[in-house]
């Protein structure tokens, strides 16, 4: 119910947030572009890589999206060469998607310039500052079940 106790906002949180995050994600997508990427195609990698998920319609889960959208993501990344499809044996209406060698280095420089668009971003943060925002980062993140520093491999 809108105005209600769970919807009530505090006024200019929201707005202020979105442009920031829009802010970090326009960042990170302007360094991608030269790779021929969006910020959901190395998620989708992201995804791959971190053994979430190996089936179309369970990378559609774990990032939240319309199964189409992933199937839109994977034709292009595998156009690309970062991703193989594959009919799964046991079932076969089922895609598989695994991550080639080619989308691992993508998957690293993005990484690569994730960092540098961070610092950037964070540019006017104390050291104090930016070891906190990390920390609160990490902890968003897996609960999300992303990886974290401590699950990296």
């Amino acid at each position: 119910m809108p105005g209600g106790p769970g919807n009530r906002r505090i006024a200019g949180s929201w707005p202020g947030e979105s442009c920031r995050w829009a802010l970090a994600t326009d960042l990170f997508a302007a360094r991608i572009e030269a790779y021929e990427l969006k910020p959901k195609h190395v998620g989708l990698m992201v995804v791959l890589d971190a053994g979430r998920a190996s089936s179309q319609l369970e990378v559609a889960g774990v990032m939240g999206v319309a199964p189409s959208l992933v199937v839109a993501l994977a034709d292009h990344l595998e156009k690309l060469g970062a991703i193989r499809r594959v009919r799964d044996s046991i079932d076969r209406r089922r895609q598989l998607l695994t991550l080639t060698e080619h989308g691992r280095e993508l998957l690293t420089a993005c990484g690569k310039l994730a960092q540098s668009a961070d610092t950037e971003f964070a540019a006017d943060l104390t050291a104090a500052e930016s070891a906190v925002l990390s920390g609160l980062l990490e902890r968003l993140g897996a609960r999300q079940g992303l990886p974290t520093a401590a699950t990296d491999h």
